[in-house]
C-alpha cells in the first residue's frame, strides 16, 4: 500500500473501497495542475490495490467549482510529486478505469468539476447540487470536458449548456443521463453505500474485464466492436469466476468469487 503526501486531497482506504476527497474547501475544491497531478497518483494507486470501488468526493460546500483560474494565470503551487500528466490524462485515466469510480456529488460541480463527474463510472448527486459549464461567461470554452460530456449528453442540450453557461439542477442532469441517482442530502451516503455494496457483490475479475471491454469498444464501429467483444466473452468464460458463477447458478447457491 503506497502512502503519499498530498496537498490537495485526502485518501481513505476501507475494506472494499477507497475514498478520494478533493480537499481545498477554501477554494471550493477548484481544480488546478497540482490537484490533477495528485489525482492521477491517487487513482493509479487505487487501481493497483485490492479495493473494489473508488469514491470521489469533495470537502466543504462544493464538490468542485471548476478550474482554478489563479493557477491557470499564475503559479501552480509547490508539487511534492513528480509530474504524471495533465487534465486530459486524468479524464482518460478515469474513463478507462479498471475499477468503478463513484462520484459523490454533495454540492455544485462546475466546469472541470463536471468533467470529473462525467468521466466517473457512476454519479450520485444531492438534490440541491447544481451542475454546469460556465466557462463561456469568462471568455473560455469547456474544451476538454466536451469529449466526456459528448458521450453522455445529447448534442443539442450539450451545445446549449456550453454556449449559454447555464446551471442544471440535479433533476435536469438525471433526465439527461448525466448522473445515475439524485437523493436528498441526508440520504447521499446511503445511496453511495448501496451502489458500492452492489459492485462489491460481483466478481472483481468480471467487473475489470467488463470495464476494459466497454472502454475498448466505445469508439469502434459495429463491425469492429463485435469481433472484439466476441473475443472478450471467450476470455471472460475462461476465468475461474465465470466457472464458479455458472456452477453456483446451477446449484442454486451464492457464488464464492476468487477474483481469478
Amino acid at each position: 500500500m503506497t502512502e503519499r503526501k498530498y496537498s490537495t486531497l485526502r485518501v481513505e482506504r476501507g475494506e472494499d473501497r477507497t475514498t478520494i476527497t478533493l480537499d481545498r474547501a477554501e477554494r471550493r475544491n477548484a481544480i488546478g495542475p497540482q490537484m490533477v497531478n495528485e489525482l492521477l497518483y491517487a487513482f493509479q494507486d487505487a487501481f493497483d490495490e485490492p479495493t473494489r470501488t473508488i469514491v470521489l468526493a469533495g470537502a466543504g460546500k462544493a464538490f468542485c467549482a471548476g478550474g482554478d483560474f489563479s493557477q491557470m494565470t499564475g503559479g501552480s503551487g509547490e508539487a511534492a510529486l513528480p509530474p504524471k500528466g495533465d487534465y486530459a490524462d486524468l479524464l482518460k485515466a478515469m474513463v478507462r478505469a479498471p475499477k468503478p469510480i463513484v462520484a459523490r456529488v454533495h454540492g455544485h460541480a462546475m466546469g472541470g468539476g463536471l468533467g470529473l463527474v462525467a468521466a466517473s463510472t457512476f454519479a450520485v448527486v444531492a438534490e440541491e447540487a447544481k451542475l454546469g459549464t460556465p466557462e463561456i461567461n469568462v471568455g473560455l470554452f469547456p474544451m476538454m470536458i466536451m469529449a466526456v460530456l459528448a458521450r453522455i449528453v445529447p448534442r443539442r442540450k450539450l451545445l446549449e449548456m456550453m454556449l449559454l453557461g447555464e446551471r442544471l439542477s440535479a433533476r435536469d442532469a438525471l433526465e439527461l443521463g448525466l448522473v445515475n441517482r439524485v437523493t436528498p442530502a441526508s440520504e447521499l451516503d446511503a445511496a453511495v453505500d448501496s451502489l458500492c455494496a452492489g459492485i462489491a457483490s460481483k466478481s472483481p475479475m468480471t467487473v475489470r474485464l467488463g470495464l476494459q471491454a466497454y472502454a475498448d469498444q466505445a469508439d469502434l464501429a459495429l463491425d469492429e466492436a463485435l469481433p472484439l467483444l466476441r473475443e472478450r466473452l471467450g476470455a471472460c468464460l475462461a476465468t475461474e469466476d465465470a466457472v464458479e458463477g455458472l456452477t453456483a447458478f446451477m446449484q442454486k447457491r451464492a457464488p464464492q468469487w476468487k477474483g481469478r
